[in-house]
């Protein structure tokens, strides 16, 4: 057998430029290249080896936790079938990407993560940034990385990668168990040099198959569906990343059967579709819940069911309500009591459409679909055009960007009122154009995820759409967008703190405390003096993008046919009031409400809360 000498960096970099996966007749190098930062614990392994393969790109952040980030935001888009690996040096700059790791794996998207690691041989500890156990020597922070991570493992000898490389890619192409994998590497280890075999390094495909669902389940499936008089949809992520979407079309087409898209799966069909009811459950359009509230069969594709899809386990209340769930992955088709489907989206919907012929849902469902739909397009109109005054609504600025952007063109977001709202408003027109990151919902993601997303399609405009809480805790990966020619437009919403939290706060009785940003006043001692003077464009012009403030809603509009224009990052900052906010459209969100307060308005939230808690419901019909 021929052998290879290799550090065991050199080994990692050579063995990932040689992975391949395919699906259907397309195959694809599975790893774009790397993001990181270097220092003591990776520069002389991972860096070193990194300047000796120039083919497989570096790209240089400047912070830990985004760089994973933007291997997110690159592989969603990919629809999971290409990703970054990300390294970065022990101690802090592992534990940076602790968040990154925890989004790709409740997100399920596969990420490569190689944090530096203490000296495996130990003799010189503690090293610099070294986490000390009185209980044992075995243990370093990037343990802290097990939990949010789908495979993890300690390199300690050169040798190990032999058999932990494999399982790294085994994880990382499942479509079931993906998610953010791990292999901690020893600073020592990593410069150490070993024989290895030279057939590791030969190019290798990982086949993603597509699955198709148990003969049995599926006929109790269909039976199901045919027995129906109010079936309704509910297109999860999976659609997408299955590209499945083309396939829905013509199975609601034949069938008659309305969709209500969840956050991931919102662009699985073209807002005007006739059978697309838009958004569902706690951040869902009228029309899709109140299909919802109505269904005797829920037909989950590609869905988790959290609870904002569920709307806490409160939006589906017919007492007969039945559930089939089509998912690659079995813990989430068993939920809710379902018929349990653990397939692939579009083959299945595939032999559905074969196997449902002749099946349609009546004539007087089919009219409801069609009112609710209108009803909810004229609802939608409303709120782009208030006229709200003397600052624009943030409906009013979402439908301003909607009007700018082309139908390719894709809008991202990830915290604050913006999902909630963009999840109702926002029109898309094709798969992939709407990226929301609500699986974690982690404020900072937005302008580095939406950098991953401008390198999967240079060829797209993207929208980014931060709040300014949000914008304050990542704007640093501006100036990585400069470096690396990535032209993105971003909309900050200026409304003087966290407007989302603030409103929850209020509906809590809580008053906004502690969420609006204000400067502490020496009379009362409280953070209720005046508001603290942020210049958020001066701040994107230091970065090195173009930059501009508005304060109503023509500027706004002007601003964004000038940042289309740029030939880069552009910035535009535009004021909104935080007290005007878009309906909650027959939905509610479980959030705990204090049991015992001396304080009227909590006491009367309470009541409340007890009250809505009633319609909470466990789905045991089999």
């Amino acid at each position: 057998m021929t052998m290879l000498r290799l550090t065991t960096a050199q080994a990692i970099i050579k063995f990932l430029k040689n992975q391949f996966v395919r699906r259907d007749d397309r195959e694809i190098p599975f790893f774009a290249g790397m993001l990181g930062i270097f220092g003591h614990g990776n520069v002389a392994g991972i860096g070193q080896a990194l300047q000796e393969n120039l083919d497989f790109p570096y790209i240089l952040v400047r912070n830990e936790q985004s760089g994973v980030h933007l291997a997110s935001g690159f592989t969603k888009m990919k629809n999971r079938l290409q990703t970054y690996a990300c390294t970065s040096s022990i101690g802090p700059g592992a534990t940076n990407m602790i968040t990154g790791a925890a989004l790709a794996t409740i997100n399920r998207l596969p990420v490569l993560l190689l944090p530096g690691d203490i000296f495996a041989r130990r003799n010189v500890a503690p090293v610099l940034q070294q986490l000390e156990s009185p209980a044992s020597q075995d243990i370093s922070v990037n343990d802290a990385f097990k939990p949010v991570s789908r495979y993890w493992d300690r390199i300690y000898r050169p040798e190990q990668l032999i058999t932990s490389l494999p399982e790294v890619m085994r994880v990382l192409t499942s479509p079931a168990d993906t998610g953010a994998v791990t292999l901690a590497l020893p600073q020592d280890v990593q410069v150490e040099a070993y024989d290895f075999p030279e057939v590791l390094f030969d190019p290798r495909v990982w086949y993603i198959r597509r699955q198709t669902a148990d003969r049995y389940l599926f006929s109790q499936a269909v039976e199901a569906i045919r027995a129906s008089r109010k079936p309704l949809i509910v297109a999860g992520g999976g659609v997408l990343y299955s590209e499945a979407s083309r396939v829905l079309a013509c199975f609601v087409e034949q069938t008659g059967i309305p969709v209500g898209e969840t956050q991931a799966g919102k662009g699985s069909l073209p807002y005007h579709h006739p059978q697309n009811m838009g958004a569902i459950g706690a951040t869902g359009t009228l029309a899709a819940n109140r299909l919802a509230y109505e269904a005797d069969l829920v037909i989950g594709i590609g869905t988790r069911y959290s609870d904002f899809t569920t709307a806490s386990k409160t939006a589906f209340q017919n007492p007969d309500v039945r559930f089939v769930n089509i998912n690659v992955a079995e813990f989430d088709a068993f939920k809710h009591s379902a018929i349990p489907l653990t397939a692939d989206a579009r083959i299945t919907l595939e032999e559905l459409a074969e196997a449902l012929q002749g099946y349609q849902v009546d004539h007087d469902y089919q009219s409801r679909v069609a009112a609710l739909q209108v009803e909810w397009e004229a609802e939608v109109d409303r709120l782009f055009h208030l006229g709200h005054q003397p600052v624009p609504a943030q409906s009013e600025i979402i439908g301003a960007i909607w009007e700018s952007a082309s139908p390719r063109d894709v809008l991202v977001s990830a915290a604050g009122s913006h999902p909630g709202d963009l999840h109702k408003l926002w029109r898309t027109h094709q798969p992939n154009t709407y990226h929301m990151e609500y699986g974690y919902s982690c404020m900072g993601y937005e302008i580095p995820g939406a950098m991953g997303v401008k390198m999967a399609d240079p060829s797209r405009e993207i929208y980014v759409f931060v709040g300014d809480g949000t914008y304050l805790m990542m704007p640093s990966e501006i100036l990585t967008s400069i470096q690396e020619g990535l032209k993105l437009i971003i909309v900050v919403v200026d409304n003087h703190g966290f407007a989302s939290i603030g409103g929850l706060s209020g509906s809590m009785g809580s008053g906004g405390f502690g969420t609006r940003f204000r400067q502490r006043d020496p009379q009362t001692g409280q953070l209720d003096g005046g508001y603290l003077p942020v210049d958020y464009a001066a701040n994107a012009r230091s970065l090195g993008a173009e930059a501009v403030s508005v304060s109503n809603l023509e500027d706004f509009k002007q601003a964004l046919q000038s940042a289309r224009k740029a030939q880069r990052t552009s910035v535009v900052v535009v004021q909104a009031d935080r007290e005007e906010r878009v309906p909650g459209y027959d939905s509610w969100w479980d959030v705990a409400v204090a049991e015992v307060s001396t304080m009227e308005t909590v006491q009367q939230a309470r009541a409340q809360y007890v009250e809505a808690r009633k319609k909470e419901k466990y789905f045991l019909k089999g």
